[in-house]
C-alpha cells in the first residue's frame, strides 16, 4: 500500500486547474479522474441563453398577471406564480453566470 497523502497520485501531486472550495464537500469515489472539470462553457451559454428567457417571461407574466379581470382563464393566481417562478429561475441563471465568470476569471489569473 502507498504512503502517499490525499491529493497524490502514484506518488506525485496531482495539480488541479481549478481547485474550488476549499475542502472537497463529498469524498472522491475513484471512478473520476483527478482533474475532472466542470463544463464551463456549457454553462455560460445556458446561463447567457436563460436569464434573458426568464427575465422577459417574468415581467410578461407579471403584465398578464396585473391586466387579468375576475373572470379571466388562467386567473390572476396562477399568472403571479407562473411570474414568480420565472422570477426565480432568472434569478439563479444570473447566480450561475456571476459564477462562472468568476471562475473564468480566476483560471486567467485576472482578480
Amino acid at each position: 500500500m502507498s504512503t502517499s497523502s490525499p491529493g497524490h497520485h502514484g506518488g506525485e501531486q496531482a495539480r488541479r486547474a481549478r481547485s474550488g472550495a476549499v475542502g472537497r464537500r463529498f469524498p472522491r469515489s475513484g471512478t473520476e479522474p483527478v482533474t475532472a472539470q466542470s463544463p464551463l462553457g456549457l454553462r455560460l451559454i445556458l446561463s447567457g441563453v436563460f436569464l434573458p428567457v426568464f427575465g422577459v417571461a417574468t415581467v410578461a407574466f407579471a403584465m398578464w398577471a396585473e391586466q387579468s379581470g375576475p373572470g379571466d382563464d388562467p386567473g390572476r393566481g396562477p399568472l403571479i406564480v407562473l411570474a414568480v417562478v420565472c422570477g426565480v429561475l432568472a434569478l439563479l441563471a444570473a447566480v450561475g453566470l456571476l459564477a462562472v465568470l468568476r471562475r473564468l476569471r480566476h483560471e486567467r489569473g485576472e482578480r
